[in-house]
């Protein structure tokens, strides 16, 4: 009988012990839940939450009520992926939209700068013995949430309001405004009374701001991944080299220097250096333009030679 005791107990106690670490587990995979749905976390601070892989233990009736919510924390866990997914799809459609690759934002790509302080593996990076569908779920989310956090440099907000300009010349081969025949024109003209306000269409730093030749009055701005925009023909320049700008922040105002043949902003987007067409960033944002029909007026436009 005292063997048959000291067994039951000894059995007792190790189904005391795994419900003990399930019970752990569970709080540990809801804490990690948790904190990614309600996204008030940052990467490092997550990647330490992810939940170790313990091995399922043997159903008993202290561990059974554990199971049944591991269970639903594994369907939660697998809904969260497949949102995160298609998060991150639908950003890299509405980006693969504007000829931009989503792969331009992920850190590591050989394309782009990289460096920083050399910073060991630790814990922080995720363990190796994470739980993999947590850790999948992880590593999807990782890179949403960068690909979110980094297209805040993609040029998308208004230069001007609409309503006080009008598009005077799209981006593309057009008869040039001071010499006739075909020319390439790097960007776009938004014609407006001058002094009118000009605003940064995504966070950046300033470049350079100055005479530019057939740009006359010049700001660029520095949205980093490669990333340009440019602002021509300006009556006045309200930033200076190396100060960082936020998307909406004033910059300058509209004018008629350089090669212009009145008041209007030749506005430019540039990848790895290259002009592109800037109306679709601009329509990416619901700022819809009426791309008015080319005529022999000679309205307000300009901007620099093919060289």
């Amino acid at each position: 009988m005292q063997a048959k005791v000291a067994s039951m107990q000894a059995d007792y106690s190790a189904m005391k012990q795994a419900a003990v670490v399930q019970a752990a587990r569970i709080e540990q995979r809801q804490a990690f839940l948790s904190a990614l749905v309600e996204g008030k976390t940052d990467a490092k601070t997550l990647a330490a939450m992810v939940p170790g892989d313990v091995p399922t233990a043997p159903l008993t009736p202290l561990t059974a009520p554990y199971a049944k919510v591991a269970q639903q924390q594994d369907a939660l866990a697998g809904k969260a992926l497949a949102l995160t997914e298609g998060r991150y799809r639908m950003t890299a459609d509405a980006l693969r939209r504007l000829g931009v690759d989503a792969r331009r934002f992920q850190r590591g790509n050989p394309s782009l700068g990289m460096g920083g302080p050399y910073e060991p593996v630790t814990k922080a990076n995720i363990s190796d013995d994470a739980d993999p569908q947590f850790r999948a779920l992880f590593m999807s989310w990782k890179k949403m949430d960068q690909l979110e956090r980094e297209v805040i440099s993609v040029p998308s907000a208004r230069p001007v309001f609409l309503k006080q300009v009008a598009f005077t010349s799209s981006y593309g081969v057009r008869s040039d405004p001071f010499r006739g025949g075909a020319a390439m024109h790097a960007g776009i003209d938004l014609a407006g009374p001058i002094g009118t306000p000009i605003y940064a269409t995504a966070d950046g730093v300033v470049n350079r701001a100055e005479w530019a030749n057939g740009y006359g009055n010049l700001v660029e701005l520095n949205h980093g991944k490669g990333i340009q925009t440019r602002y021509g023909h300006l009556s006045k320049m309200l930033v200076s080299a190396g100060q960082r700008v936020k998307r909406g922040d004033l910059i300058a105002k509209m004018g008629s220097t350089g090669r212009s043949t009145g008041s209007h902003l030749h506005y430019e987007v540039r990848l790895d250096g290259r002009a592109v067409n800037p109306v679709p960033f601009l329509q990416s944002t619901d700022y819809l333009l009426a791309v008015q029909n080319r005529t022999d007026t000679r309205i307000a436009m300009g901007g620099p030679d093919a060289n």
